[in-house]
């Protein structure tokens, strides 16, 4: 399967893998599936560690080296920012976006948002 890793997924499993369920551990480390993560991501990571809400181990350029290897990377397009603008979402513009690029991507969206779980048009795993 392929997935898409919400934000603080992909930075649970990086950081602290406790915070993330059984399932998400045991999909994140099954060599079938892919995992895809988004650019929309990385800049929330980097804005969150520069505002001091999270503290990355190391400086930003090593840390996302390492947080991304192995994974890959769901590009921006026009189409994903315009179904990011249709989609009926009234919370976080990033939140939006990830909804889309699953969307248009028809990857799995791995979140703990209930709001994101609970929206009806893209497929998702909860952090179970």
């Amino acid at each position: 399967m392929n997935f898409l890793l919400d934000t603080h997924i992909w930075f649970w499993l990086v950081a602290d893998p406790v915070k993330a369920g059984e399932r998400t551990l045991r999909e994140s480390r099954n060599k079938e599936n892919e995992l895809w993560l988004s650019p929309i991501s990385t800049w929330e990571i980097l804005t969150l560690n520069t505002k001091g809400k999270i503290r990355l181990k190391q400086n930003p350029r090593d840390w996302l080296a390492t947080a991304t290897a192995g994974m890959r990377e769901a590009f921006l397009t026009q189409e994903i920012a315009l179904a990011a603008r249709e989609l009926p979402l009234h919370q976080d513009p990033a939140d939006g976006m990830l909804a889309a690029t699953a969307k248009i991507l028809d990857l799995i969206l791995v979140t703990a948002d209930e709001k994101l779980l609970g929206f009806g048009e893209i497929r998702t795993l909860a952090n179970r």
